[in-house]
């Protein structure tokens, strides 16, 4: 590699001394052009002079002036070409020189590469004998194939005539075969046939059957419709003469007509109530006799006082979770109906104490059989300490004073009176409509608080009967913390259309909440209408559709265009009628 450097730039360095002598020849040339030019203009201004043509003389003159002018410049390059020649031979002359010690080493080169060729020679020798071989005996191999496929196609085609003579003698077998299934296919049809003819007749008698049944349904629906179309007359003729008695006395009609309503869902309540209250009063007592039947069962197995202790903890926990269950819901249900403090701490103290329920479960223990044993002295004392104390502390065991407050820090009792007060004002704010600007550092905001998504909430190809839920997202799209509560939905969607929402209070600017939309179709008709909120900075609404089936037809071609024709020919062409609507439709 560095031989060939050096000979690469051996040739570089002849190049550049052949282009800079040829530039300085041509330098030398055009200086020698010059000199005569300018000896010439000389001539030429002395004679002028003495014919005494001013005008030609000063010409002359700067011509003589710009000629010697070029005439230095050409000898300034020719200098500096000159130069620059001799630097570059001397630098191939030292090229040269470095070359001339590296010429025993080219020399060897010569003759390594010599070598490599030879090498290569004999190399490509073996293989053309190698390849020979190698073609050779595949000309063998393609001999001895050709023999094994000459022997494998005899050996088929007597393969082939067996196979012949053999679907030949199958083929008659396969036929009396076939005329025997075919036989007895023919009478399975006869059979399915006559079974087909009297499931008919069995389903015909029972769609009369069905009709007369409906026809008597409906005659009871009828006349249930009429009773409750009655009663609806009555009930309204009830609330008409409460109205009037109202109206006479001078009172509130729409403040009585809510309260008798609500007394009349509160008595409806208290029924219900009643009734579950029985029913569950019914489960204690059979599962309290369900434990006694076990733990009559078990007590063969158990060692006597490990039972009766063991049956008395379970009763004594049992009736303990019963009684104070049924204390919680009467509790309740008093504070629903508007008790007052004195009554609803008067109804916590009829709560049973221990010592009763004790006395309870020794009476019920009693009554077992006196074969079972009791233990010592020692172990009745331990189990009526185990027994006295229960297992999680009750209302009993605590003397707490209802009116007294624990004392807390009166910073606490501040920041806590603030917020409070805070968000009252905000609540009070939202539900009577007053709106509040949302100003930021640079910028208001305007326009809708809140983005839906979906932007639309749309029911389409809906079937009557059916439940379609949606579930849409609100974002807050404001610059600062915003609430949202709903306002309603349009008056022509509310026999329709139902909304879950939750509300759920701050909302930070960016966060988003939920809420599902569910329609129940009644008619097959559209409808349009919106689902309205109200916002911190104002009121905003969500559109709702909800689209009938219909039939959407579309043809694939606008112009039947058949081109030209022969007189006599027959052209024909394919259009293609679509329908990309949901309901299905004829056509001609």
């Amino acid at each position: 590699r560095k031989l060939q450097l050096l000979d690469d730039s051996v040739w570089e360095k002849e190049l550049v001394v052949q282009k800079t002598s040829d530039t300085l020849s041509a330098c030398r040339l055009r200086s020698k052009m010059l000199a005569k030019q300018l000896d010439h203009v000389d001539m030429e201004i002395e004679r002028e002079e003495e014919a005494g043509n001013v005008a030609a003389v000063s010409r002359l003159q700067a011509m003589s002036s710009r000629l010697c002018t070029e005439l230095e410049r050409e000898k300034e390059l020719e200098l500096r070409i000159a130069l620059a020649l001799k630097e570059n031979l001397v630098e191939m002359w030292q090229i040269k020189t470095k070359q001339g010690k590296y010429n025993i080493l080219h020399e060897q080169l010569q003759k390594d590469e010599e070598k490599l060729q030879m090498q290569y020679q004999e190399e490509k020798e073996v293989r053309i004998w190698k390849e020979k071989t190698t073609a050779l005996q595949a000309e063998g191999r393609c001999r001895t194939q050709e023999k094994r496929e000459e022997e494998a196609r005899r050996e088929r085609e007597e393969r082939n005539k067996k196979v012949l003579e053999d679907a030949k003698r199958n083929h008659e077998k396969a036929v009396c075969f076939l005329r025997q299934s075919m036989a007895r296919i023919r009478e399975k049809n006869a059979k399915e046939e006559v079974k087909a003819r009297e499931h008919m007749e069995r389903r015909i008698q029972a769609v009369l059957s069905l009709k007369t049944s409906i026809t008597s349904n409906r005659e009871r629906l009828q006349t249930l419709q009429i009773l409750n179309k009655a009663k609806a007359l009555e009930a309204k003729k009830e609330e008409m003469k409460m109205k009037e008695g109202i109206l006479a006395e001078g009172g509130n009609v729409i403040r009585e007509i809510f309260l008798h309503k609500r007394q009349q869902e509160h008595e409806k309540k208290e029924e219900a109530f009643k009734e579950l209250q029985k029913s569950r009063k019914m489960e204690i007592v059979s599962r309290i006799l369900q434990e006694k039947a076990s733990i009559h069962k078990q007590k063969k197995s158990q060692s006597p006082p490990k039972a009766i202790k063991a049956r008395e903890l379970t009763l004594f926990r049992f009736l303990c979770f019963v009684l104070l269950k049924v204390w919680v819901t009467e509790f309740c249900l008093k504070i629903a109906q508007g008790t007052t403090k004195h009554e609803a701490a008067q109804n916590k103290c009829r709560v049973i104490p221990p010592s009763d329920l004790l006395m309870s479960v020794r009476e019920s223990s009693e009554n077992t059989p006196q074969d079972v044993l009791w233990e010592s002295g020692d172990e009745d004392s331990e189990r009526d300490k185990t027994l006295l104390v229960p297992e999680f502390p009750g209302l009993w065991s605590r003397q707490y004073d209802l009116h007294k407050v624990p004392q807390e820090d009166p910073t606490q009792l501040a920041i806590r009176a603030m917020r409070k007060k805070t968000a009252e004002r905000k609540t009070e704010e939202l539900h009577t409509g007053i709106l509040h600007k949302q100003i930021v550092p640079g910028r208001e905001h305007k326009g809708c608080a809140f983005h839906s998504k979906p932007s639309c909430i749309h029911f389409k190809d809906f079937d009557v009967g059916q439940i379609y839920k949606k579930r849409i997202v609100l974002t807050n799209a404001s610059y600062s913390v915003n609430y949202c509560r709903l306002v309603g939905i349009s008056e022509c969607l509310k026999d329709f259309i139902s909304i879950h929402f939750d509300p759920p209070g701050k909302v930070s600017s960016g966060m988003s909440c939920e809420f599902l939309v569910t329609f129940k179709p009644v008619i097959n008709e559209g409808l349009e209408g919106e689902v309205m909120f109200m916002a911190q900075t104002g009121s905003f609404s969500v559109p709702l559709k909800c689209t009938v089936k219909t039939c959407i037809l579309a043809l694939d071609k606008e112009l039947i265009d058949f081109g030209s024709l022969v007189v006599g020919e027959t052209i024909s062409r394919t259009i293609s009628l679509t329908n990309s609507g949901a309901l299905g439709t004829t056509f001609r």
